[in-house]
């Protein structure tokens, strides 16, 4: 990984990364004096992701932000163990060894840890995936045909047969884009030996999810019984194709 020093910043490049990429990419406010800001995302209504475009590619800005208790104190503060044990260094070398392995991420392009102290604060750079929508958005506007729960549940099964653990597998952090399924937000994830019983948490948090969605979100079209089994269908058909 090519890593470039703009004190107090450190910028640190996959491959996707263009050569003028410079610490300002991170700054929503530069991108919008450059006029390259296209939007932003509405999933929550607050700490947004940043799209914007540069040349004829689109990009995806994230800031890391704390959640539960540490974030009402700490907003977007981490305690700094080491390059290499940061959020933003371990989450850029996971995507980029899961876009190896083949799987359906969006492509990594940078990371930027600015350090304070004993303290950093971290960004992710990420290109868009075209044509997007989370399963959220997807599900309010109808339901899903069976064979697509399917498709979605093989998917799961492959990045559980690479040994992938995604630290926060939800409903908002699965894409469709051009009638394909991508996750995204691999903070805190890693690569570990498969084994039933963390995959089967992995499972149980996105159903948890589009069960909370379903009651938060008016006209979701969730079965869980008729879609949550096709899912699963899908999941062990892919598992058992692969053994």
């Amino acid at each position: 990984m090519k890593i470039l020093n703009f004190p107090p910043h450190r910028v640190y490049l996959a491959e996707a990364a263009p050569a003028t990429l410079d610490a300002n990419w991170f700054e929503p406010a530069w991108l919008r004096e450059q006029g390259w800001v296209i939007g932003s995302s509405d999933s929550s209504g607050r700490n947004p992701a940043w799209f914007f475009q540069q040349d004829d590619r689109r990009y995806v800005l994230r800031h890391y932000w704390r959640g539960g208790l540490p974030g009402k104190l700490f907003k977007d503060g981490y305690l700094y163990l080491g390059e290499q044990r940061s959020r933003p260094w371990q989450e850029l070398n996971l995507m980029v060894a899961l876009k190896a392995k083949g799987l359906p991420v969006a492509m990594p392009v940078a990371a930027r840890l600015t350090r304070t102290g004993l303290n950093y604060r971290a960004d992710l750079l990420t290109e868009m995936l075209p044509q997007s929508q989370d399963m959220v958005k997807h599900l309010s506007g109808g339901a899903m045909a069976a064979a697509r729960w399917q498709a979605l549940g093989s998917v799961l099964a492959r990045f559980h047969r690479e040994g992938v653990y995604h630290a926060d597998l939800n409903a908002r952090n699965i894409l469709l884009s051009q009638g394909e399924f991508f996750l995204i937000d691999f903070d805190r994830g890693e690569l570990r030996n498969p084994a039933t019983d963390w995959q089967q948490a992995n499972l149980a948090r996105l159903r948890r999810s589009l069960l909370k969605e379903q009651g938060r979100v008016a006209g979701l079209h969730y079965d869980d019984a008729a879609d949550w089994a096709a899912l699963m269908a899908g999941y062990n058909s892919e598992l058992a194709s692969a053994n």
